[in-house]
């Protein structure tokens, strides 16, 4: 039985892609902990774990889908969301627009790559929502406990809003949701399983 294992494992093939797999992974691991720009790490998770009640519950599940990044507000801490809220969008509208029913059933690959396209779309403005969330939800935190957020950052403001530091931090998390979503899609392309689902875990 580990001789057949250690046979397939040592296939050049299929090594290959477990390896390729593997790197991935870690990519997405290393994401987890580099903080947004303007963020102490520290004092967030500092605030995160005195949260209590309904707000406690929310901030863990959050922290759930998004790999233990959420709480350290870091580049990757929307994690996969945006994109899982996307192919459901998606998944609703193809059952209910007659258009798209039709295009898929008719001409698959290019109804699959147009689906593709738009959930990569809505996964990019869904991003930037959810990042404006997390922006406030940062404010909110420095408002009660200072040294959350840099000072530097808070010091530009535009009707009255710190309007680099909201720039910064939605840039970058969206930017850190779109690379895990290229990451999924290159493993399930040249490695091993659905890419999605092994970010989630």
């Amino acid at each position: 039985m580990i001789g057949a294992l250690k046979k397939i494992f040592f296939a050049g093939e299929l090594r290959v892609k477990i390896l390729f797999t593997l790197l991935m992974l870690l990519v997405c691991r290393i994401g987890a902990f580099v903080p947004v720009p303007g963020i102490n790490q520290e004092a967030a998770l500092a605030v995160f774990k005195s949260a209590s009640g309904g707000g406690q519950n929310l901030f863990q599940l959050m922290d759930i889908f998004s790999g233990g990044a959420f709480k350290q507000l870091t580049i990757v801490a929307l994690g996969i969301m945006p994109y899982i809220s996307a192919s459901i969008i998606m998944q609703l509208l193809v059952a209910i627009i007659p258009s798209l029913q039709r295009e898929v059933r008719e001409n698959p690959e290019v109804g699959r790559k147009k689906i593709t396209k738009y959930t990569r779309l809505a996964t990019l403005a869904l991003g930037l929502l959810q990042a404006s969330f997390i922006v406030k939800y940062a404010l909110s935190m420095n408002a009660t406990h200072p040294g959350v957020v840099a000072q530097e950052m808070l010091n530009l403001t535009m009707f009255g809003l710190p309007w680099l530091f909201y720039l910064s931090v939605m840039l970058t998390i969206t930017t850190g949701t779109v690379f895990l979503m290229w990451i999924g899609e290159q493993i399930t392309e040249k490695g091993i399983g659905n890419g999605i689902s092994l970010i989630i875990t």
